[in-house]
């Protein structure tokens, strides 16, 4: 199972313990994915369509939980996407009502239902109304990618009033959700692994943010790793380069005028270096007699860089 699916999976079984809670978490399901059927008389059926197993079985615990209801579930395959759609059905006139209006979807009978719709300001008046109300809507139309490879959460609404709306509830805790068109949708998103952490958080699943918490410090540690090594090499590569072109002018100096013409500390770092061409500057400065420090034996190797050009140029200049 993928990871989005395993954060719904672990959000289907927990329950809030608050009524007002279950029915804020309800009514983002029913926002969303919710549907009413009108038969005669203007009897209301209520459905609620999910392709997610853990989802059709939220809905379905919610509604008996918290209304006493037993609703019906129906199963078909979708042949087009190859796919199975889950329905929980409330076929009562009654019970669909009385859902409806505590949910706050509806407020009297005959009113029409509309297909899209936002959460009454009462139903997400408390903090943690607003937490099951994202937990809701996650579990209807959200998804999560891998944290092993990205980072990126998101809830896809029909219309952009409900994306607004859950984009201000998450902002409320803090976090800096954004809306991006997508076709006919609306969705909003969070990018960052920090974010992504705190949202599931808020939706209180806990385990899910455990394991994302597991990846973060493992992909941390590697960056981090990963990060000295380069500097490492880079290091390696340019202490390697420096040593090369200081045998090269040291050889040329001692090919064209000799080491006799050089003084006597220049002539003493210069042996020192054709006889040790791995060493550090520190062994190099150590080798001497007596000892040069690190930027003494630096000192030394610019100055036989800085004849070894000159000669170069003079005898550039002797031949032409």
């Amino acid at each position: 199972m993928s990871f989005s699916g395993n954060v719904k999976e672990e959000l289907s079984r927990s329950l809030s313990t608050a009524r007002h809670c279950q029915i804020a978490e309800l009514a983002a399901l029913l926002s969303i994915c919710g549907s009413i059927a009108i038969g005669s008389r203007d009897q209301y059926c209520l459905k609620i369509h999910t392709e997610n197993q853990a989802v059709a079985r939220k809905v379905f615990t919610l509604i008996e939980k918290t209304f006493n209801i037993d609703a019906d579930i129906s199963i078909r395959k979708n042949m087009t996407k190859k796919s199975v759609v889950y329905a929980v059905v409330v076929r009562r006139h009654g019970d669909a009502l009385r859902i409806l209006q505590a949910a706050k979807l509806i407020d009297e009978p005959g009113r029409e239902f509309e297909e899209v719709r936002i959460a009454n300001p009462i139903v997400v008046q408390q903090t943690c109304c607003r937490r099951a109300f994202i937990r809701g809507a996650f579990l209807a139309a959200g998804s999560m990618s891998d944290p092993a490879k990205s980072y990126h959460f998101e809830i896809v609404c029909g219309a952009e009033s409900m994306a607004v709306q859950i984009q201000k509830l998450i902002r409320s805790f803090a976090m800096d959700a954004k809306i991006v068109p997508r076709k006919k949708s609306y969705v909003v998103y969070l990018k960052e692994g920090s974010q992504i952490v705190d949202i599931l958080n808020v939706m209180e699943a806990h385990v899910s943010l455990m394991e994302l918490e597991n990846v973060r410090i493992l992909k941390e540690m590697r960056n981090t790793v990963n990060r000295k090594v380069n500097c490492e090499t880079a290091n390696i590569n340019k202490t390697v380069s420096a040593a090369v072109r200081q045998m090269e002018n040291i050889t040329y100096l001692r090919d064209t005028i000799g080491f006799e013409k050089l003084p006597e500390g220049l002539e003493e770092v210069a042996l020192a270096r054709l006889s040790h061409p791995d060493a550090s500057l520190k062994e190099l400065g150590g080798i001497l007699s007596p000892p040069v420090g690190k930027s003494g034996v630096n000192h030394r190797l610019r100055k036989l860089e800085e004849l070894a050009e000159k000669v170069k140029q003079e005898q550039g200049g002797s031949g032409l």
